[in-house]
């Protein structure tokens, strides 16, 4: 196989797993808006915080972008995933937000809704 199909391998493979995210993280935002605190939603937490140790790990880079380097030189943001290079290069900044913005609902829903 040559290093263009192992990068177009990894960029599906990316793209999957950055899908899986967006569904984890917007159950949770939708979970907490409407007060549904269930065992998901602990799932969910644990799988962000999970992929932040990771990130946290790889100096803030994810490790599948460290293996698509290896196939390619490119400097574009999206390089290594099937997204908009605008979304690629904010990618981490908006879904922090968006996970914050969740986290606060949640606490607010545990203190005052429950």
């Amino acid at each position: 196989m040559d290093n263009n199909n192992k990068l177009v391998l990894i960029k599906l493979l990316h793209s999957a797993i950055w899908i899986f995210f967006n569904v984890v993280i917007f159950y949770l935002l939708y979970a907490v808006i409407v007060n549904r605190i269930d065992i998901w939603v602990w799932i969910c937490l644990g799988l962000i915080i999970f992929e932040g140790f990771i990130l946290l790990v790889f100096k803030s880079m994810c490790p599948i972008t460290l293996v698509a380097r290896k196939y390619s030189d490119s400097q574009k943001d999206n390089f290594d995933i099937y997204l908009p290079n605008w979304l690629a290069k904010y990618n981490k900044l908006i879904y922090t937000f968006i996970v914050l913005v969740a986290v606060v609902i949640l606490i607010y829903q545990l203190m005052f809704n429950k």
